[in-house]
C-alpha cells in the first residue's frame, strides 16, 4: 500500500465512514475547501470531510466544471486527510476523465492519498451533457472493480447528475443510479431533483444507501425532513463555501461602494477560531 508522505500514520478509514451510512438516519458530509475548513467543520462536530470541487475550483481562482486537474484534487485531497481525524471523502467530478480505466486508476490514487472514499459523475466535463447510459455505467463497473480490489475498504459513490444539470429527467436518472448499483456502487447521488418529495422516491428505487445534498431550496429543509425520506447521508457540496464568499461580496461591496466597514464588526473572534484550529 502506497500513502503520501503527508499521512503520517497508515489507517485504514473506510470502516468508521461506510458505517455512518445509515438510511433514515443521515449524517452530514461537511465539505470542506481548506486545511483551515476541515479542521473548523471537524472540532465543530463534523463525523466526515468532503472536498468539494467547485469549492476547491474558487481557492484557486477557477471556476466549476472540470478546471481542476487530478493531480490537483488528490493534492488537496491528502492535505485535508492529514489535517483531521475523521474520514475524507473526494468530491472527484467524472473521475477526471472519460475512460473507464480512467476512473478506475483515479480510485487507486484516491486510497494511496488516504481517502475513505469518492464520488464519480456521470457529466462529460467541461460540457453538462451526460455520458451516454452505457458508457456511464461501465465507468461506475470499473471503478467499483478497482475499489473491491484495494487492500481496504473504500466507498464508492455514483452520481447521476443529468437532472440538476437539465440533462435528463429523474425517471433516467432512477434507471441510471439502478444501473450503478449493479456495476457495483456502494452509494447513489441524484443532486438537486426536482422535488424535495423526489428524494423519497430516489431512496425507494435502490436498495444503496442515498446521498442528499442540502443546498439551494433543498437547505431550507432540516436534518429530520430528510431522514424521513430514507437518506443516508447529507452532503452541503459547494454551498457553505458559497455562503463564505456572500460575505465577501456583501463586505466589498460595502466598502469599496460607500466606505462602510460596519459588516466587519459581525465576524467571529479569533480567539474562537484558534480554539477550533488547535482543537
Amino acid at each position: 500500500m502506497i500513502y503520501p508522505r503527508r499521512l503520517p500514520v497508515p489507517h485504514d478509514p473506510g470502516p468508521a465512514f461506510r458505517a455512518l451510512h445509515i438510511p433514515g438516519d443521515p449524517f452530514i458530509l461537511a465539505n470542506a475547501w481548506d486545511i483551515g475548513s476541515a479542521k473548523m467543520l471537524a472540532a465543530l462536530g463534523a463525523q466526515a470531510i468532503a472536498t468539494s470541487s467547485a469549492a476547491h475550483a474558487f481557492t484557486l481562482g477557477r471556476p466549476d466544471m472540470g478546471t481542476v486537474t487530478r493531480d490537483e484534487a488528490l493534492s488537496h485531497a491528502s492535505d485535508l486527510v492529514a489535517a483531521v481525524s475523521v474520514p475524507v471523502s473526494g468530491d472527484f467530478e467524472n473521475g477526471f476523465g472519460e475512460a473507464p480505466e480512467t476512473c478506475a486508476e483515479t480510485v487507486r490514487l484516491s486510497c494511496e492519498a488516504g481517502l475513505a472514499g469518492i464520488s464519480i459523475e456521470d457529466t462529460a466535463l467541461p460540457d453538462e451533457t451526460p455520458y451516454e447510459f452505457d458508457l456511464s455505467v461501465d465507468r461506475i463497473r470499473a471503478a467499483a472493480a478497482a475499489a473491491r480490489a484495494l487492500p481496504r475498504d473504500f466507498v464508492l459513490v455514483a452520481r447521476a447528475d443529468g437532472v440538476m444539470n437539465g440533462q435528463y429527467d429523474l425517471t433516467e436518472a432512477i434507471k441510471r443510479i439502478q444501473a450503478y448499483e449493479a456495476a457495483g456502487a456502494d452509494c447513489v447521488y441524484v443532486p438537486l431533483p426536482p422535488k424535495f418529495g423526489d428524494l423519497a422516491t430516489i431512496c425507494a428505487a435502490t436498495s444503496l444507501p442515498v446521498n442528499a445534498l442540502a443546498a439551494g431550496p433543498f437547505a431550507a429543509h432540516s436534518r429530520t425532513e430528510f431522514a424521513k425520506s430514507g437518506v443516508a447521508r447529507i452532503s452541503l457540496g459547494s454551498a457553505l463555501a458559497r455562503a463564505t464568499h456572500k460575505v465577501i461580496h456583501d463586505a466589498a461591496t460595502q466598502m469599496f461602494t460607500d466606505g462602510d466597514f460596519t459588516s466587519l464588526t459581525k465576524g467571529i473572534s479569533g480567539d474562537v477560531i484558534d480554539a477550533l484550529l488547535t482543537k
